[in-house]
């Protein structure tokens, strides 16, 4: 037991964003071993979220059975997350976002949703980045129109209310990254494509290191 804790207290820092960082727990842990087997290190928001294991695991399967069963691929909801992202000025979820659209288009793509031009979706796709803007930035603006657009685009109602549930969920997990002062992981200034750094002017600066 004293090696597990003693390996546990390794994988916190004194503060994550604004807060000092949480006392280590199992359940902390297992969310770290799982970001360093697939990324080589701990994301930032994963050692915030460690406060709280189950609501960071609930929200996003909370987000996973939304979409369950509405075939939105891999890149429309890298879409999805990219445009609502930059709408709210996250650069965290901007970066990782249009890194993943980036891989499943072109950086070009992707630094263009970033920036609110989406030249390069498809009419249905500019349809889905169009809806997660305007849901960010002003869901009581939303008209008839918006949704019809969506519908024109092929979109049924049952996947209009999964892609706007997905979304405001993805926001949820973006504002309290973003009010309790996180930084972009340090190693997305290597990973993220230029042009999608270079597209992300918002939001708070990448982190100088990664800890």
């Amino acid at each position: 037991m004293l090696g597990d804790s003693r390996r546990m207290t390794t994988q916190t820092t004194p503060t994550i964003g604004f807060l000092d960082g949480p006392d280590p727990t199992t359940d902390a842990q297992r969310m770290f071993d799982e970001d360093t087997a697939e990324l080589g290190y701990v994301m930032t928001a994963t050692r915030l979220w460690a406060y709280q294991p189950a609501a960071m695991t609930g929200l996003f399967d909370l987000a996973r059975q939304i979409t369950a069963g509405q075939t939105l691929t891999v890149r429309q909801r890298s879409i999805l997350v990219t445009a609502c992202a930059s709408a709210l000025g996250d650069s965290y979820c901007a970066l990782v976002w249009g890194s993943r659209l980036a891989e499943r288009s072109n950086p070009l793509t992707a630094a263009g949703v970033v920036r609110g031009i989406d030249d390069g979706l498809t009419d249905a796709e500019r349809a889905l980045a169009a809806w997660a803007r305007t849901v960010a930035h002003d869901p009581n603006g939303t008209t008839p129109a918006d949704v019809q657009r969506l519908r024109t685009a092929g979109f049924s109602d049952q996947q209009i209310f999964a892609i706007t549930a997905f979304v405001a969920v993805r926001l949820a997990f973006s504002t309290v990254n973003d009010a309790l002062g996180l930084r972009p992981d340090a190693a997305l200034s290597i990973t993220a494509p230029a042009v999608v750094r270079d597209a992300v002017t918002f939001g708070r600066p990448i982190a100088d290191e990664q800890r």
